[in-house]
């Protein structure tokens, strides 16, 4: 982020001017460096909610054992035979360890696993229990299986909620009163102004699932009506993100303008700071909303569109493998195109282009040369010739393509040699692809968001249209990407590029 004098009042959120150290802080990005896995901090972290969840799911699993043998006690004494401990337990549950399986499967699809602040209560655990009965009876009838009682079915699924509730509910009130005895805080600073941020305070409560809040202050343009102290206005935030300890920002989305919320976003992301706004939330911020359950006003967290451990890890490991299969396997294709591009035309196999990459760093992107040599040299004088919007550079008659090269245009095949750059962590399979740096130097400040993850060889764009899109339809594609990545999306947009590719759609 450049250095840029501060101005006060309402309006985009400059760099304070700094030097030395204090401009280094303020000018961190968190985001913007190589992907990382297995640090110390996510090591901490995955231990963390490893354990958590490990207990979790004994503590399911038990109540599941503990509510459905008190299901067959209650049957037996119903029917007024009087319960053979042992004898009752083995000829009921042969088929126990399918059902303890299920059961865990579908908790963990149901979220009942996910951080303290998003999991679900009983009505969640009662609906799963339905659920684990119903696919439990289906195994059972489709295998044979010849079951003493059908309505053991309902009396066990209340047990079994009401036992996994109680030991839930032990175990949450547990491990809150160790937080608080370990002195865990959420050290929050609220955003916005007047009575709307102390009114937000004020439904907050001190705590949420436990963990107690720490107002650390407000970014307010005036103190009046607010008891916290007043860290400074919209202005300040990245001064005072950089010179104390933010773990989450709070916003009154009423008080500011879109423009505004965009930018108090990205600033706190940059400094790794969790955003969360109270509603009402802008369609344009809620595309990446997660709904956080609080005790006196909901919250929505905004996460930032970055992909770090298991994502990254998933993501990069994906890649090494597709890239390095197609590389192999098609390593007689690539030599004939070389062959036909270094007989057809003077200079290099090869051509190595500037791009802006992950944190907006320079990288060569590899390609098969599909122009004449001196390409590079001539664009200035084809500038008047663009047919594309925005920042981008396109002219569907290029006279700088040579025959061989309009041919790998028209098929893609001049992309193949960024697999390599895919191998050595400069790009990802998919993604929004690197622009040429006199595209880049023309782009907006809002568009910089698509920085945030390693550039693709293929990627939304290329499937939606390819050239023939305006800038804005990149830009907007890019996003979404960013908004809704999983790994099924990577495997969706792969498939969609051959046939895109092969139909030529845009391609020039």
């Amino acid at each position: 982020m450049a250095i840029r004098t501060p101005q006060r009042g309402r309006g985009r959120i400059p760099t304070p001017a700094a030097d030395g150290d204090r401009a280094a802080r303020l000018r961190v990005d968190i985001r913007s460096g190589t992907p990382f896995f297995l640090t110390r901090s996510q090591l901490a972290a995955a231990g963390r909610r490893l354990a958590s969840i490990t207990v979790l799911v004994c503590l399911d699993l038990s109540g599941l054992v503990l509510g459905l043998y008190a299901a067959l006690v209650l049957r037996e004494l119903y029917y007024g035979r009087t319960p053979l401990w042992g004898f009752l337990w083995r000829v009921e549950t042969d088929w126990l360890p399918f059902l303890l399986l299920i059961t865990a499967l579908v908790f963990a699809q149901a979220g009942l696993y996910a951080e303290r602040e998003h999991r679900p209560g009983l009505g969640r655990i009662l609906s799963s229990l339905f659920l684990v009965a119903l696919i439990t009876l289906a195994f059972g009838l489709g295998t044979g299986h010849r079951f003493g009682t059908y309505g053991l079915a309902p009396t066990a699924i209340v047990f079994c909620a009401l036992a996994i509730g109680a030991l839930r509910a032990s175990y949450d009130a547990i491990t809150q009163d160790v937080l608080r005895a370990l002195g865990a805080r959420r050290h929050a600073l609220l955003a916005g102004s007047g009575e709307s941020l102390e009114r937000l305070r004020q439904a907050l409560g001190a705590a949420r699932s436990g963990i107690d809040y720490e107002f650390v202050g407000a970014l307010a343009p005036s103190p009046d009506g607010i008891e916290l102290p007043v860290l400074g206005d919209l202005h300040d935030l990245p001064l005072v993100l950089a010179e104390t300890r933010v773990d989450e920002l709070i916003v009154t989305d009423s008080d500011f303008s879109e423009r505004e919320l965009l930018e108090i976003v990205s600033e706190a992301h940059r400094r790794g700071v969790q955003v969360r706004i109270a509603p009402k939330t802008t369609e344009l911020l809620t595309q990446r909303a997660q709904y956080v359950p609080g005790q006196g006003i909901p919250l929505f967290e905004l996460r930032p569109p970055a992909f770090i451990g298991i994502d990254w890890f998933v993501k990069r490991g994906f890649d090494l493998l597709v890239s390095g299969l197609v590389l192999l396997l098609g390593l007689p294709l690539w030599l004939a195109i070389a062959a036909a591009v270094k007989l057809t035309s003077r200079g290099p196999v090869f051509y190595s282009d500037t791009r802006v990459g992950l944190g907006e760093r320079e990288f060569g992107m590899l390609k098969f040369r599909t122009m004449q040599a001196d390409a590079a040299g001539r664009q200035a004088e084809l500038e008047a010739s663009n047919e594309a919007d925005g920042p981008l550079f396109k002219i569907r008659e290029d006279p700088r393509v040579t025959v061989v090269g309009a041919l790998l245009r028209r098929f893609s095949l001049d992309e193949i040699p960024q697999l390599w750059n895919v191998l050595r962590g400069e790009m990802s399979l998919v993604g929004p692809r690197p622009l040429p740096l006199r595209d880049y130097e023309q782009l907006e400040a809002w568009h910089r968001k698509r920085y945030l993850v390693l550039p693709g060889v293929t990627g939304l764009w290329q499937i939606s249209g390819r050239s023939s899109l305006s800038f804005d339809d990149l830009v907007r594609l890019d996003f979404y990407y960013l908004e809704n990545w999983s790994i099924w999306l990577d495997i969706s947009i792969l498939a969609k590029t051959l046939p895109a590719v092969l139909r030529g759609r845009g391609a020039y």
